[in-house]
């Protein structure tokens, strides 16, 4: 059934699709954005300026809304965004999450990570939604660190008359990211910028299920629960191995070893070395790290619960490889 929703964070990666997937079921969305450049038209679609951490803004834009898409983020692995990262993350969906409730939205889906729950350092584990938060290893990165925290913070205003339900996809591909805030990883490779292949798993899903995956949380998603959303699983490996496959560009043949301390040293002497002499270093010691982790999930409960199909992986890779050939991603800016 049709119906009137807030979507904040639509000029991203996943909102974009998820304007789109709303648009095409006959809902009618009202976007809320700090710009108003570059965003959908139309009979269906309100504009709203305002911002997520701005109560007021929040709460005019979900007047007559019965649900809202809380898409807004910002992507960084430099730790010295973290005090950035804790503001947007954890401070703006509390401010969304509470303006939303005060206005009458009765439904909030929020889109978090699959991060926070599957990243390990064992080949062997894949995760699942009610597993125990790896800690230890999410404290090591302040964008999961913040997204971990604005997961709890979105689960807290879980109450009667106001169903909150997050959705947590993989690493988002395919094509329409222009900011490269998501598929840049994939672009260093078809520029031949990936030096070495880390020891590493990785998960990942098509931005435009990872949208549909959203939509159907909205309409049978359990109020208080998260929900996975991947394709495939798969060692760092294989993924360039299919890359390879799709584009045509070699797999480096250099392997990172799988110590995570000494890929990071190792990648972070040769960040330093680079930057001396004015060069931009093909991947910075964060990345490295995160490469030697695995982050495989189990999607079977929203599979079971929403009905949520991806499609093929490999498909996911062809479109990302046209779309960014195509020269469709602008230059990056953290926003999403």
């Amino acid at each position: 059934m049709a119906m009137r929703v807030l979507v904040t964070g639509a000029t991203g990666f996943l909102g974009r699709h998820l304007v789109s997937s709303l648009l095409a079921r006959g809902d009618e969305v009202v976007i809320l954005a700090r710009s108003t450049l570059r965003l959908p038209g139309g009979s269906a679609v309100t504009v709203r300026q305002g911002d997520i951490l701005d109560a007021a803004s929040v709460r005019a834009a979900a007047e007559g809304c019965e649900g809202v898409y809380h898409c807004a983020g910002r992507v960084s692995r430099d730790p010295e965004d973290a005090l950035l990262l804790w503001k947007t993350h954890v401070e703006g969906t509390r401010a969304v999450l509470t303006a939303c409730r005060e206005a009458g939205a009765r439904r909030a889906v929020v889109a978090s990570t699959s991060g926070i729950i599957g990243m390990s350092e064992d080949p062997a584990h894949i995760a699942r939604e009610d597993d125990p938060t790896p800690y230890k290893l999410v404290q090591r990165f302040p964008y999961y660190r913040s997204k971990l925290y604005a997961e709890q913070e979105a689960l807290r205003c879980n109450a009667e008359g106001f169903a909150v339900v997050c959705v947590n996809p993989s690493l988002l591909l395919g094509p329409g990211d222009v900011y490269g805030s998501s598929t840049g990883d994939v672009k260093l490779f078809l520029d031949r910028k990936v030096p070495a292949v880390p020891g590493g798993g990785l998960s990942y899903v098509d931005a435009r299920d990872a949208a549909e995956g959203m939509v159907l949380a909205m309409e049978k998603g359990a109020a208080g629960r998260r929900y996975l959303l991947g394709a495939s699983n798969c060692t760092v490996r294989a993924f360039f191995d299919r890359l390879e496959r799709v584009s045509g560009v070699k797999s480096p043949t250099l392997v990172l070893p799988r110590s995570r301390t000494v890929a990071r040293v190792s990648v972070g002497l040769m960040e330093r070395a680079m930057k001396l002499v004015g060069a931009t270093p093909p991947m910075d010691a964060a990345s490295a790290e995160m490469s030697q982790l695995f982050w495989y999930i189990d999607s079977t409960r929203a599979e079971s619960e929403l009905g949520w199909r991806p499609r093929d992986a490999v498909e996911t890779l062809a479109d990302t490889v046209e779309d960014l050939r195509a020269g469709a991603r602008m230059p990056a800016m953290g926003d999403a």
